[in-house]
């Protein structure tokens, strides 16, 4: 109850608009960004919260289109289909009055390019990047690439001066730790400016008097209080008693009630992200399981087994309250290469899969340690435990490891977790990104969040591939066969495709983004 009064109190005290005025936008989420350096993270809710304050060269707006954002225009050159060319927007500048131009482009995309850089894995396909003049860019790829403008909407632009003055032109290195003056503070040209912030307590930020979009967004957001709110029932209370005018995950269970208040409602949409499991299947020997000198995850009838023990229809009955959508592969159905025959759900057999269990050697089943998020993705810890009363079942005893997002996706990226809930939303809306990231061997500059320990040279070597080809029957034959490659191998546990819910206040006019980044320059509010 003092927790409740305290929070209360705070986010009161931040904000105290009115309804009817329409400028304040109190924002309530389960997790926070995870940094404010735009490059550091490849995470969905950290984009979000720098979609705010930065901006990349082009933007996917509030329908998942691709639009001009600091760059107006852009085509591959007519003599030469390996270089790309981006028109600049002219006249605008940064929070801190420096001026956008060229050099600010090449140095964030180079930045963006670091080891330390999470983004790293969607510039691989960049040989190098060029200033034509003050507001003219060319972009080389290795190779003629048709996919490149999807690869920019995540890439966020940094002043060249501001980034290196404050010792900041690394990208910071979360996955070990590491704070930087990019990391608490930013400077973007974006619709707002940063304010304050306190990391997992609040962030705000104020309307940007010299944004460049005056006239072309509503911009009727004047202040933005975000606040973090773990708790899925604090959350929800914070809604129903006007405490919060936004709420972009309320609980699944909660939504009735929502929907029910007059001043209230709910919308719905699917969301561009898929939950699922992750096994370490290439260690000889795993640390977190009882069995010794054995890996239990790289028999490929283990991994059967558990893909078929795991009752998804179940999960979405009960754990998800039908807010979700079952499914057989790593990708949703706004994605480039999804197929029908490809998102077929499992049919759940806990007799088959003890079968396969001991066919296996492992009749009498094992022990591992699940690690799982308890603060980003819908109902993250709930589906760990759904899993965990399932895979017992076949005799896998799993003992539960829940962390909040910013201890447990280093364990991902770290590699020290040998079997995790991950989500993957993509952002390019095209297999190549999935693959990229999750299936390629590379650990570094790609597979970066590969931490299966799955490497198939001839999946490499296609995935590469599609970062060249401009025939596109022949690109989607590829992506085909890489599909049916690793879904043979059961690379991953497919779970569901998330739903968007988005709460709010009935005044507010906004629709759900398929990527859920909501952005708030296109909120407009009813008179």
């Amino acid at each position: 109850m003092k927790t409740r009064t305290v929070l209360t109190a705070a986010i009161l005290a931040a904000s105290l608009t009115s309804v009817g005025q329409a400028q304040t936008l109190r924002w309530a989420y389960s997790g926070d960004s995870l940094t404010l350096d735009p490059h550091a993270q490849n995470e969905g809710q950290t984009h979000t919260v720098a979609h705010q304050m930065y901006e990349p060269l082009l933007h996917r707006d509030m329908e998942g289109k691709i639009t001009p954002a600091l760059a107006t225009s852009w085509a591959p050159l007519a003599d030469n289909a390996n270089v790309w060319r981006f028109n600049l927007r002219k006249d605008v500048k940064f929070h801190g009055g420096q001026d956008f131009t060229a050099d600010d482009v090449v140095f964030s995309l180079n930045r963006a390019k670091m080891d330390t850089a999470d983004v790293k894995g969607l510039l691989t396909s960049i040989k190098e990047v060029r200033k034509v003049d003050d507001h003219t860019v060319d972009i080389e790829t290795n190779g003629p690439n048709p996919l490149l403008a999807n690869n920019l909407t995540n890439l966020f632009m940094m002043d060249e001066g501001w980034t290196k003055e404050n010792k900041s032109e690394v990208p910071q290195d979360f996955a070990n730790g590491e704070t930087t003056f990019a990391s608490a503070n930013a400077n973007g040209t974006g619709a707002f400016m940063l304010v304050s912030r306190k990391p997992d307590e609040k962030t705000v930020m104020k309307a940007n008097p010299n944004y460049w979009g005056k006239g072309t967004f509503p911009l009727e957001v004047t202040e933005i209080v975000f606040t973090p709110i773990q708790s899925a029932a604090t959350r929800v209370a914070a809604l129903l008693s006007g405490e919060v005018d936004f709420v972009q995950d309320a609980p699944v269970q909660d939504l009735g009630r929502v929907a029910e208040q007059d001043k209230l409602k709910v919308v719905t949409a699917p969301q561009n992200r898929v939950i699922f499991l992750g096994m370490q299947q290439g260690k000889a020997d795993l640390e977190t399981d009882s069995v010794e000198g054995k890996n239990p995850f790289a028999e490929k009838k283990v991994r059967e087994a558990m893909n078929i023990a795991i009752n998804r229809a179940a999960i979405k009955k009960v754990v998800m309250r039908d807010q979700s959508s079952p499914t057989g592969v790593i990708m949703p159905p706004f994605v480039n290469g999804w197929t029908e025959a490809l998102d077929v759900v499992p049919e759940t057999d806990v007799d088959k899969a003890k079968k396969l269990m001991a066919e296996a050697g492992y009749g009498d089943g094992f022990s591992i340690t699940l690690n799982c998020p308890n603060d980003r993705y819908i109902n993250d810890e709930a589906i760990c435990q759904a899993a965990v009363g399932m895979l017992g079942k076949i005799g896998i005893k799993v003992n539960l490891d829940a962390k909040p997002k910013a201890q447990h996706f280093p364990l991902i990226q770290n590699r020290t977790t040998e079997f995790y809930m991950l989500g993957w939303g993509v952002p390019t809306f095209d297999s190549h990104y999935v693959f990229n990231y999750l299936a390629h061997t590379d650990a570094d500059e790609r597979g970066s969040w590969n931490n299966t320990g799955y490497s198939n040279a001839d999946v490499d070597k296609m995935i590469v591939s599609l970062e060249s080809e401009v025939n596109l029957d022949t690109r989607n034959a590829t992506i085909a066969k890489i599909w049916e490659q690793v879904q043979s191998d059961i690379l991953y546990i497919p779970i569901h495709n998330q739903v968007l819910n988005w709460s709010m206040r009935k005044d507010i006019n906004f629709g759900v983004q398929p990527e859920d980044q909501p952005h708030f320059k296109y909120m407009s509010f009813a008179k």
